[in-house]
């Protein structure tokens, strides 16, 4: 196998911390597996806007398309909270995605038994939770035009075209092929026209999907069924901002938002992997951030876009039994757990590896 070139950025945040556990389990597989990484860093978000004036940059943005694959931390935080929409750390991640061309956002959502007892939902409503929320990721209203702020009135547009969604649409029912052959399509189709067009151009895709089950659900209703009965779900497809939204929610169903991974794929299958969990300003510097969000990203890696199965299954056991042994960041812990800091239990994890 050919060296592999990954990009790494860490941004902002618990960014900086977490890649640390990317780097330190990257060597771990390097040395056990026999695969060469050119481990290259660039800056993004806060940490590119201090250096160079902006959230990301023409240089980190060659990197990015000249690599193989990406590792990011996060972007964000009160720093630069004053700063206007179009020149926050958050652009420089849109920015990334759009010019990649990374519009498929896979977010899983698994629940571990050992933790069970860290969701705010009963046992029973949760256990052997197994679900996959597809996102589109870079159309909708977060990139529409035209947009504005005026001191009277604000505007965004939320626009799709037809191949976007049927794109992203593809994208669910494959996934779901391989899963329990159940989509979920999201939207708001009762009030908005884009959404109406939507469900019309996911139905259409279903149709070279016949062996596919294909639901359809308004956000607000599919927010409360996740809470309610998230079982019930296998794949969910969702626009750019209904996909945001419901992902944080699916979260906290395993008990952390420390514990999501997520995918950002191209058509070719190179991605962005990242935790779902953000910046985290307020834990930043303590060594006390989950993380297993990052570690299973990585894990996602070496399945979607390095055709790497059995090493992909390996970071998933690891975490698995890591925690059936108890031990535990303070956002999953309860009083049994074992309290680790982030590099303890990194280095458990990478031990299980």
């Amino acid at each position: 196998m050919k060296d592999i070139d990954l990009l790494l950025l860490s941004g902002d945040g618990v960014g900086p911390e977490i890649m640390e556990s990317a780097i330190s389990l990257l060597e771990k597989i390097q040395s056990s597996f026999k695969i060469n990484f050119n481990l290259i860093e660039g800056l993004i978000g806060g940490a590119s806007i201090d250096a160079h004036g902006l959230p990301v940059t023409d240089e980190t943005l060659n990197q990015a398309s000249q690599a193989d694959s990406i590792l990011f931390g996060a972007v964000g935080g009160p720093k630069w909270d004053s700063l206007p929409p179009n020149e926050k750390p958050e652009k420089g991640l849109l920015e990334l995605r759009s010019s990649l061309g990374l519009f498929a956002n896979l977010r899983p959502a698994i629940l571990f038994d050992s933790s069970l007892e860290a969701s705010s939902l009963k046992p029973d409503i949760i256990k052997d939770l197994d679900m996959l929320i597809v996102r589109e990721l870079t159309g909708g209203i977060y990139f529409g035009e035209p947009r504005g702020k005026k001191s009277s009135s604000a505007f965004n547009t939320m626009i799709y075209e037809r191949h976007e969604v049927e794109r992203i649409a593809r994208v669910a029912f494959d996934s779901a092929s391989l899963r329990n052959k159940k989509v979920c399509s999201v939207d708001k189709s009762n009030v908005l026209e884009v959404s109406e067009f939507w469900r019309e151009v996911v139905i259409d895709v279903s149709k070279d999907y016949p062996d596919i089950e294909l639901s359809h659900m308004l956000v607000d209703n599919a927010a409360m069924q996740l809470v309610k009965n998230p079982k019930q779900f296998d794949v969910i497809l969702s626009s750019n901002l209904f996909g945001d939204i419901l992902s944080d929610i699916s979260a906290m169903l395993t008990g952390s938002i420390g514990m999501l991974p997520s995918a950002s794929l191209d058509n070719r299958n190179k991605g962005l992997y990242e935790p779902v969990h953000g910046s985290a300003p307020d834990i930043a510097g303590q060594g006390t951030v989950n993380p297993i969000a990052m570690i299973l990203s990585v894990g996602m890696m070496f399945r979607y876009s390095l055709d790497q199965l059995e090493i992909s299954e390996k970071i998933k056991s690891a975490v698995s039994n890591t925690l059936n042994d108890g031990y535990a960041t303070e956002d999953i812990a309860d009083k049994n757990s074992k309290i680790c800091s982030t590099k303890e239990l990194t280095k458990i994890i990478i031990d299980h590896v």
